[in-house]
């Protein structure tokens, strides 16, 4: 019976590993597309710079020239702020979700040693059917 009830608790941690690894796997994906997002942030910033250095209206040498370049990197600098903050989430959750994780796997090490310790103890010499 003890044998039976240590490996339906080591299955619910088999279960909660995987939920968490499943969990996990999401915050990596979500921190890969932070990434990327960063990226493609960076890029669309240069790209407003270079175009607006070279406006023949409004480029480099006008008054209104510091004036659109000031616009854009407070706007990258507001942009860069929120994906800095998801980011920080992001990795709070990974680190929570790693920690739960190593518990769980530290439970499920105890727990094992003492399903081979029942078992040992159940098939040892004569001990059966006493």
């Amino acid at each position: 019976m003890a044998i039976s009830n240590i490996h339906e608790t080591l299955l619910m941690y088999t279960k909660q590993k995987s939920e968490i690894n499943t969990k996990l796997s999401d915050v990596m994906f979500d921190m890969l597309s932070a990434s990327r997002k960063n990226t493609e942030l960076q890029e669309q910033y240069n790209q407003k710079l270079q175009d607006a250095y070279y406006d023949p209206e409004y480029g480099y040498g006008t008054d209104e020239y510091m004036m659109i370049i000031d616009d854009y990197e407070n706007d990258h600098e507001f942009d860069l702020a929120l994906l800095n903050s998801w980011e920080s989430e992001l990795e709070m959750e990974k680190n929570n979700l790693e920690t739960r994780l190593n518990e769980i796997t530290q439970y499920e090490s105890s727990w094992t040693k003492l399903l081979q310790s029942n078992i040992k103890s159940d098939f040892s010499y004569g001990s059966v059917g006493q």
